[in-house]
């Protein structure tokens, strides 16, 4: 099991939303928080709440995009709580834009904070997880990575949070000689308002920040007709799936029907085919010339 309490933890993207609603539970449960966020004064504000309750808190600003970022972050954090045992990589935004309509700056921007973020905050968290032998990342996917056929119209979004379910289960593997444990959490629908405060995150070299409102299309909109819960809700169903180091979290049950729709039931109907085929022209050379995978 991971131990929460008495533990410090860093939520990045935690002056609102998801990353909000895990700092005050994270606190309420005992840890010492550390809230990042690219506005600093939402990282603040939260931080701030999480003190007059009585918990242990401070502010960092911190653009996960850069590296340099990231590292001051570490450094602010080391030096007020020690070293960390518990990241909750959760920076995101999101795009409801057809792809080929998309600049540039857009795809790099999706890419980067939703995936890239991810993965650079973690690289600079680990090596002391590692030393400690102890450790937790759990990193905000969403049920758009898990089932990438569900929403239309949120290719790069799909595309990074998938990547971020991959990159979390590889990590696992690596991790585990080391009491290092991984947790993807995949959000179902969490009225977190990034829609309209997206584009005031966008940095300036991806052409922000802004003003204006993520659009969501109405083939999305179609797709994305669920219930949505608040961030103090899901929040304790997250902390409990890191404490028991489960691989991944979702908070919305009625959602199996999705999945065996969109993604089982079509991997399923690929293996059956793969059967088929080799039922019917034989089972191709195994190991041929050029193709070794096992090394003697």
């Amino acid at each position: 099991m991971t131990q929460i309490s008495a533990r410090t933890a860093v939520v990045t993207g935690g002056g609102s939303g998801i990353g909000m609603g895990l700092a005050k539970e994270l606190a309420r449960q005992g840890a010492r928080v550390a809230v990042a966020d690219i506005m600093a004064d939402n990282a603040e504000r939260v931080a701030a709440a999480i003190r007059a309750e009585g918990g242990e808190a401070i502010a960092v600003t911190c653009d996960v995009c850069d590296r340099t970022s990231i590292r001051a972050m570490k450094e602010a954090v080391d030096a007020a709580f020690g070293p960390v045992q518990l990241l909750f990589a959760n920076a995101g935004a999101t795009s409801f834009d057809p792809l080929v309509e998309m600049s540039d700056d857009d795809v790099d921007w999706i890419l980067q904070v939703n995936l890239h973020g991810v993965m650079n905050t973690t690289r600079a968290f680990l090596p002391d997880m590692i030393a400690q032998k102890q450790g937790h990342v759990c990193a905000t996917a969403s049920m758009a990575g898990l089932l990438p056929g569900w929403i239309p119209i949120h290719a790069p979004y799909s595309a990074a949070k998938a990547g971020i379910i991959g990159l979390m289960m590889n990590l696992g593997l690596e991790l585990a000689e080391h009491n290092v444990h991984t947790t993807s959490y995949c959000p179902g629908g969490v009225a977190t308002g990034m829609k309209d405060n997206n584009a005031r995150y966008r940095p300036a070299r991806f052409g922000g920040p802004g003003e204006g409102r993520v659009e969501v299309t109405e083939a999305s909109s179609v797709a994305h007709n669920h219930d949505f819960y608040t961030p103090e809700a899901i929040a304790p169903m997250v902390l409990e799936a890191v404490r028991q180091n489960r691989p991944f979290v979702f908070d919305h049950p009625d959602q199996r029907a999705h999945f065996r729709r969109t993604y089982s039931g079509i991997v399923e109907a690929c293996y059956d085919a793969a059967d088929e085929w080799h039922a019917r022209h034989g089972t191709p050379e195994a190991n041929p010339e050029g193709a070794r995978l096992v090394h003697s």
